[in-house]
């Protein structure tokens, strides 16, 4: 990598170039340009713009779901219920009404006319009665005619919920079907409002008359209708009150707001807060946010760039520098070294202003709570930071619906400069193409332009002994504690001296020779060692450990045979042009894959993945020199799990970093590691077709919850009085059954979240149970998740 690609990933936010103890490894193509190139996609989790997606509500919401214009679901509620019990109280409150109007009308209402009589002169009516005897009290007798008409529909709509029932089943549907209901609905009031304008002959309701008659009764006379301007406006108004409250149910001013809308063309509008850079604004950095406004909406900054960009402002220290920079560079401000800013292809949704990539949905399962249902799935940082264990036989969708998802979201951050992602996996196993790497690693492979370092780039012989009697031996600590311990002290006694004489650790072959004691080799080992140096006591001390019953050296040799065939030849010197160690994950934001060689060299593959994990869990311990999150992704960790990476594991989640391990059965861990492996993740996913087995353990790990049952007993009836034995005798004819009574006994029991027998038989093909917990201690429960949703 030239110089000035090489400086220009590695600046802090504040401008100045960030201190680094191991090499950026170049990347495995051919060099890029300097300038970065554009961005070649939007955004995939936005449908528009990078403004838009800038724009996006992203709630709180709990650990796991995708927050990307997240929708909490409304309270549930029985439908079906609702509207019968609706239907029920509108109908009966109807009936009174009608009752209640056709007694009115009958004049049979004790106290009907009282209120009238009170209320208006004694001249106007006969003594007495109610008889009429001019027009003024004709008036007022349609007038209170009118008004008790109001009431009795007040009083029908009130307790018979007609505004619930309302809201139930017209304004709760999408339009245009509300709008369509509520004028249907106008439609038919208005025919018994203005019969005698559509030609019908039956008495029209007492809406219209009373207030044509409320007018001659203030106007004092009937002149006010000889102006045809002004009756008309009336009659206008009131077919105007009568359509207002259906308008607003219907939502008529909404539909023609949005069709007048859609016909005319949008003009110009401002940019959204967050893609206006007001944080930036806010803090008297005006020059850059339009500067970032102007890349934003001219096309020139896709969502790596906005998250980097976002990144590097929130570790600033020094605002002015940081304006500068983006006065300088534009979108291309902290690019990575590769020059890069977005990778070749996306396989998945991501959000990277919160780092979440989408995996599924909650599927609509009775065990899912109902506010989750149909809410996406996704996985984050603060996840991944307390591990990931996945769980499920060949086929289930481990690679394609977690592996990769969550391998291809680390990339972007990386790009980004908030994450730095290791990828270990067969070859050909389908990670994206090596261009959306760093460093591409085939060991066995002579076409591969990068080596790996089997001592991480270690400074000590006992921190490089430790790592490689993990991976040698690491899986017999299980059946034989303390093997580990001695192995390790058999390397360092060969490593250090080594070291001490050549400068350098010794490759394989070398290696191999000194754990299987070849004379010529320690002969000449010894020879370049000064005398009383405390190397060449080491060295004297493990050869007086040859050929005992506890020398573990046999042993490391037999399985570094694995690693010097002559597939390896070349492979795993220390000397190397471009080793890869994993230390450089710790310094640097890298996207590195280690496609491990499957065909004829098992073995070597799992030692090489549980060499890998035991390095990287002691290379990431030190998180004051590393700013960015850290990620291990091991899609098949079949027998690479030790006991001394389980407590690796259990660090992890205060050094900002984590692992994912991919499982086709726990069987493929030590028996007495698994439960502390289930102990030491946070997140635990078992995949559809997982056996009782695994699921036994899914379900120890996930315990148990307080559920209501309820069980229903039924009682047989015996009658005492013969009618009641011939009517049950009949009953008994006609159905067959006896006569019961149903006893329903409800009480809290504890039942385990999810049974090994519903992991095993209940989950859906292509779904998963899924748990999570972030850093911070949050937790979701098990909930069934659809990786196709």
């Amino acid at each position: 990598m030239d110089s000035e690609s090489g400086t220009q990933g590695t600046q802090d936010a504040g401008g100045g170039e960030r201190q680094a103890s191991a090499p950026v490894p170049r990347p495995a193509r051919p060099p890029r340009p300097a300038v970065p190139p554009m961005p070649r996609q939007a955004p995939p989790a936005a449908r528009g713009s990078v403004a838009e997606w800038l724009a996006a509500r992203r709630p709180k919401a709990q650990p796991g779901v995708w927050r990307y214009e997240y929708e909490p679901r409304p309270p549930q509620q029985d439908t079906a219920a609702v509207g019968r019990k609706l239907l029920l109280w509108m109908g009966l409150s109807f009936l009174v009404g009608v009752l209640l109007w056709s007694l009115w009308r009958r004049g049979t209402l004790p106290y009907q006319w009282a209120p009238l009589k009170i209320f208006t002169p004694d001249s106007w009516w006969w003594p007495g009665t109610t008889s009429v005897r001019d027009r003024k009290a004709q008036d007022a007798l349609v007038v209170y005619e009118g008004v008790a008409f109001a009431l009795i529909v007040y009083l029908v709509g009130r307790f018979g919920a007609w505004g619930e029932g309302i809201r139930h089943f017209v304004v709760r549907r999408p339009q245009p079907a509300r709008a369509v209901v509520a004028s249907v609905a106008a439609v038919g009031v208005l025919v018994f409002v203005w019969p005698d304008a559509l030609g019908l002959g039956w008495r029209p309701l007492p809406i219209a008359d009373p207030v044509l008659s409320l007018v001659v009764l203030v106007t004092g006379g009937y002149g006010f209708f000889t102006v045809p301007v002004l009756a008309y406006l009336l009659y206008g108004l009131i077919t105007a009150a009568v359509l207002w409250p259906f308008a607003r149910i219907g939502g008529w001013l909404e539909v023609w707001s949005a069709r007048r809308n859609k016909e005319t063309p949008p003009g110009p509008t401002a940019p959204p807060a967050r893609a206006a850079w007001e944080q930036l604004r806010e803090a008297g950095q005006d020059q850059a946010a339009d500067v970032l406004t102007a890349e934003v909406a001219g096309g020139r900054m896709n969502d790596v760039d906005c998250a980097r960009v976002t990144h590097a402002w929130r570790r600033t220290t020094d605002p002015a520098t940081f304006a500068k920079t983006v006065l300088k560079q534009g979108a291309g401000a902290w690019a990575h070294p590769s020059g890069q800013r977005d990778l070749p292809a996306r396989a998945a949704a991501h959000d990277l202003l919160v780092g979440q990539v989408r995996i599924g949905t909650y599927a609509s399962d009775e065990r899912n709570p109902y506010a989750l249902r149909g809410a996406g799935v996704a996985l984050d940082p603060s996840l991944l930071g307390t591990s990931l264990l996945a769980v499920g036989p060949p086929g289930a969708g481990k690679t394609a619906g977690v592996v990769r998802p969550v391998v291809e979201s680390l990339a972007l951050q990386a790009l980004a400069g908030q994450c730095a992602v290791l990828a270990v996996c067969a070859k050909g196993t389908p990670l994206g193409p090596d261009e959306a790497y760093d460093v591409v690693v085939r060991p066995g492979d002579r076409t591969s332009v990068h080596d790996l370092d089997l001592y991480a780039d270690a400074a000590d012989a006992d921190e490089a002994a430790a790592f490689l009697a993990e991976g040698l031996i690491g899986d017999l600590s299980a059946d034989e504690p303390g093997v580990t311990r001695r192995a390790a002290t058999a390397l360092a006694q060969l490593l250090g001296p080594y070291r001490e004489a050549h400068g350098a650790f010794p490759a394989v072959p070398v290696l191999r020779e000194l754990l299987e004691g070849d004379p010529e080799a320690l002969a000449g080992l010894k020879g370049r060692l000064m005398a009383d140096s405390a190397m060449r006591r080491e060295l004297d001390a493990r050869q007086r450990q040859f050929g005992t019953a506890g020398d573990p050296g046999p042993l490391l040799a037999d399985r570094l045979a694995l690693l010097d065939r002559p597939v390896f030849s070349g492979f795993f010197d220390p000397a190397a042009a471009r080793p890869f160690s994993v230390r450089a994950l710790a310094h640097h934001p890298l996207r590195v894959r280690v496609d491990l060689p499957e065909r004829g060299h098992e073995e070597a593959s799992r030692l090489l993945a549980r060499l890998l994990l035991a390095q990287f869990t002691s290379v990431v311990r030190d998180r004051a020199a590393r700013p960015h999150f850290a990620c291990l992704v091991l899609d098949d960790a079949a027998r690479t799990v030790t006991a001394e990476t389980v407590r690796g594991i259990q660090r992890l989640r205060s050094t900002h970093a984590g692992v994912v391990l991919g499982l086709r059965t726990i069987g493929e861990v030590a028996e007495p590691l698994q439960g502390p492996l289930y102990a030491a993740v946070g997140c635990r996913m078992a995949f559809s077709g997982v056996t009782t087995w695994d699921g036994r353990r899914f379900a120890e790990a996930w315990g148990t919850e307080w559920v209501e049952t309820e069980e229903v007993a039924q009682h047989a009836v015996f009658a005492q009085q013969p009618l009641t034995r011939a009517l049950h005798k009949a009953r008994q004819m006609v159905t067959g059954k006896a006569v019961t009574t149903d006893a329903v006994t409800v009480r809290k029991v504890e039942r385990e979240r999810w049974s090994a027998s519903d992991l095993a038989h209940a989950v859906p093909p292509g779904h998963a149970v899924l748990s999570v917990t972030t850093v911070r201690g949050e937790h979701a429960p098990p909930l069934l998740v659809d990786l196709h949703g």
